[in-house]
């Protein structure tokens, strides 16, 4: 059974996690992204990357996968017209990825020190010049 409606101050319906869950069949696929809740169902046969691209998204977060393809603006617009709400602001963190960071695991200065090298030792932007120049096929020595 559907659970109790609610919607935003603006009027916009709010959708549960387990309700956007179950939408992931042919008969009906709703997919998130941006929080934003779209039903797909009738466009799964016009997607132009093909309806199994949406029918793995179904029933969940798809917002990485469609930023990371590049949507034209076109395609936002055309992805508006299915917005039929939005996931509930309780429901959120469920769907939140872990944000990365960097670990930095020593606390000095890395310095080159071999023995046969040419260059003494080096800090890291001197490193990281030298990598990059050998990756773009200069020489640096």
């Amino acid at each position: 059974m559907a659970e109790t409606e609610e919607r935003s101050p603006e009027g916009v319906k709010y959708y549960r996690l387990s309700e956007i869950e179950a939408q992931n069949s042919f008969k009906s696929t709703w997919i998130i992204i941006h929080h934003k809740v779209y039903d797909v169902t009738k466009f799964l046969d016009e997607h132009p990357g093909g309806e199994e691209v949406l029918r793995e998204q179904a029933g969940g977060d798809a917002t990485e996968s469609f930023e990371d393809v590049g949507h034209s603006t076109d395609a936002r617009e055309m992805a508006s017209s299915m917005v039929i709400g939005e996931l509930h602001p309780d429901d959120r963190h469920k769907i939140a990825k872990p944000v990365e960071t960097l670990v930095t695991t020593s606390k000095e200065e890395s310095r080159y020190t071999h023995k046969h090298a040419r260059f003494g030792s080096l800090d890291k932007s001197s490193l990281t010049g030298i990598i990059v120049s050998f990756a773009a096929g200069g020489q640096t020595w």
